[in-house]
């Protein structure tokens, strides 16, 4: 009986996590709808996520009967047929509940799906097809097509705009680059401009990152083109460059979760008044919380988003402290187990699936968790198996069925 589960289930363990955090997600989300004054938005969410769980599981199923060599085949095109569909969001798309101003959800007939979930997958497919064909990346000219490859949909995205889905394309491919064997410093190099941007803002911390890059290139010169070094010299430069006029660039409300995120009481009946909510959520939790569907402040209905992004902090307010440390435990049996997967596979396509899909979760689980203690600003990301959302649910059982699939194939 053991043997024949482990072969349609491919590893037990990620199953059954998969499996209670689903399950786990359709209780908070129920309670999530508990309300004082009940609203039709979170009352029955439950509901509709139940069907979509059983919808995942029947997808579940079906992938893990689909030949391996089959998904490796299908990587290109599906990668291919997502970007067209995200083109479309910036012309047709619409928003949805909470994220009604995004441009993400795309509406064919009755379906109605985001693309950008789906993009997430197929953009792991096509850089590990892309990397697992070539040998270890060693040199930055070698990191251009693969940045091309999640750049695109990245930036198509952003372009909805849906920042935190973003997040998790950076994710996939550094994770991705990683696991190919891309030396830790060219890693390095690639995330520079992307520090010069943040840092840039003070011109005296940017400018002693910018001698320090300088110095690393210098010491790094044995590794690197010539080309190579002056790309990521004026990149830096052209991130320090842009800063001011992003910022001014921004919308109000844009630049308000950004001080905000610095500081929460500086605007905490706008701005801030997601985290500043969230925060005193979690923090009457306790050790304990406060009960099964008794948060007080999910009742009242001041905690915004409370069945999506912000349901860790309805975690944290009924379940307390142990019930965010049980969570985030269940997380890490996820987590871990993709990374035991991926280092069992001789096969480079698979095994580069498998860390793909961890790096995406993982930066989901981080910045998500991380918003709601006010840890990172409020991007709207939600929680993998746990937040409401039919698209997000499904795409991230299909993310299991292929990690499954893909376990001991040659």
């Amino acid at each position: 009986m053991g043997n024949l589960f482990k072969r349609w289930v491919g590893d037990p363990a990620l199953f059954l996590a998969a499996f209670v955090m689903t399950s786990f997600g359709i209780a908070m989300i129920y309670s999530a709808g508990v309300l004082n004054i009940p609203s039709p938005i979170t009352e029955g969410a439950w509901i509709l996520q139940i069907q979509w769980a059983a919808i995942s599981l029947v997808a579940f199923v079906v992938i893990c009967q689909i030949g391996p060599r089959w998904i490796e085949w299908v990587a290109v095109p599906a990668h291919v047929l997502c970007v067209i569909l995200l083109l479309a969001t910036l012309f047709v798309g619409a928003g949805s509940g909470t994220a009604a101003g995004v441009r993400s959800f795309l509406e064919i007939g009755p379906i109605r799906f985001q693309p950008s979930e789906l993009a997430k997958l197929t953009t792991i497919l096509a850089l590990a097809r892309y990397l697992g064909a070539r040998p270890e990346p060693a040199t930055l000219r070698a990191l251009v097509n693969p940045a091309a490859i999640v750049g695109v949909p990245f930036v198509l995205v952003i372009l909805q705009p849906d920042l935190g889905t973003a997040l998790a394309f950076v994710g996939i491919l550094f994770a991705a680059l990683f696991w190919a064997g891309t030396p830790i410093g060219l890693l390095a190099l690639l995330m520079s401009p992307g520090i010069s941007l943040v840092l840039s803002f003070d011109p005296r911390i940017w400018a002693a990152f910018f001698v320090f890059l300088v110095l690393a290139l210098y010491l790094y010169r044995y590794r690197l083109f010539l080309v190579e070094s002056l790309a990521v010299v004026l990149a830096n430069l052209a991130a320090g460059t842009i800063s001011t006029p992003l910022w001014d660039s921004l919308a109000d409300y844009q630049q308000n979760r950004i001080l905000v995120f610095l500081d929460p009481s500086v605007d905490p009946r706008g701005a801030g008044y997601h985290v500043v909510q969230s925060m005193v959520a979690i923090g009457s939790g306790g050790l304990t919380g406060n009960g099964f569907t008794e948060g007080t402040q999910k009742r009242f209905d001041f905690l915004p988003e409370q069945h999506t992004d912000f349901i860790f902090s309805v975690i944290g307010e009924e379940l307390g402290y142990l019930g965010t440390i049980l969570t985030l435990l269940l997380f890490a049996v996820i987590l871990y187990r993709l990374v035991r997967m991926a280092e069992g596979e001789a096969d480079p396509f698979a095994g580069l699936v498998i860390f793909g899909i961890f790096g995406a979760w993982l930066v989901h689980v981080f910045v998500n968790v991380g918003m709601t203690v006010g840890m990172v600003p409020v991007t709207g990301i939600p929680l993998p198996f746990v937040s409401y959302g039919g698209t997000f649910l499904l795409m991230s059982w299909v993310a299991v069925a292929v990690a499954a699939r893909l376990v001991g194939e040659d």
